[in-house]
């Protein structure tokens, strides 16, 4: 069974959305039979390669609230991702296009690194203030990954996955997917949000049995 999720990795609900699927499936009785899949989507892709000023500043913008309202909103997600055992430091964080960081997670997807290249660049988000649109940033943490910095860094320099995201993109306005995370089980079974493990694990049973 195949699990798509589509997420950002600058979208903090996404982050949480992943460790709580993943706390699902450490308590699903049929977990092996299941494929997580990372498809990409973008929160802004207009946005500049690298966004000037801060985090708070860009969300007091964007959804018109005060300075406080958009601190108080970083420290709302920053509790909840603590509850899932993420430690968040948004203060600190360095927005920017993920057009390129979504590019090299599908490079890493086509050597079955996908969801180890998906938590180290979300864990370097969101706790180390990685500047998600800087090339050699990106390329830096590939190793860790398990690709070489220097292939990571020629393959950022090129258009290569472009198309492979778009395509990701494309299928989410297909299927009417406008906000993340949202996870597809089996082309069935839709899970919106960063869902309680109870929720997930509903919809992880509910699929399985449809397939069956």
């Amino acid at each position: 069974m195949q699990i798509e999720v589509w997420s950002d990795v600058i979208c903090p609900w996404c982050y949480i959305g992943k460790r709580r699927l993943e706390m699902t499936l450490a308590k699903f009785p049929h977990w092996e039979s299941m494929e997580v899949i990372w498809r990409s989507f973008e929160l802004d892709p207009d946005s500049p390669r690298q966004l000037p000023g801060t985090l708070e500043e860009m969300l007091a913008q964007k959804y018109g609230v005060s300075p406080q309202e958009a601190v108080a909103m970083n420290a709302h997600v920053t509790a909840v991702a603590k509850e899932a055992g993420l430690e968040y430091h948004l203060a600190d964080a360095r927005p920017g296009n993920t057009f390129d960081a979504h590019r090299l997670l599908h490079f890493a997807g086509s050597k079955q690194l996908g969801d180890g290249a998906t938590e180290r660049l979300m864990q370097a988000y969101f706790s180390e203030s990685l500047p998600v649109g800087d090339h050699a940033a990106l390329a830096r943490l590939a190793p860790e990954f398990g690709v070489a910095e220097n292939e990571a860094l020629a393959m950022l320099k090129s258009d290569a996955y472009a198309k492979e995201v778009r395509a990701d993109e494309e299928r989410a306005a297909n299927l009417g997917i406008t906000a993340v995370p949202f996870f597809v089980i089996d082309e069935n079974v839709a899970v919106s949000g960063a869902q309680p493990v109870e929720v997930f694990f509903s919809a992880l049973q509910q699929a399985w049995e449809d397939s069956q």
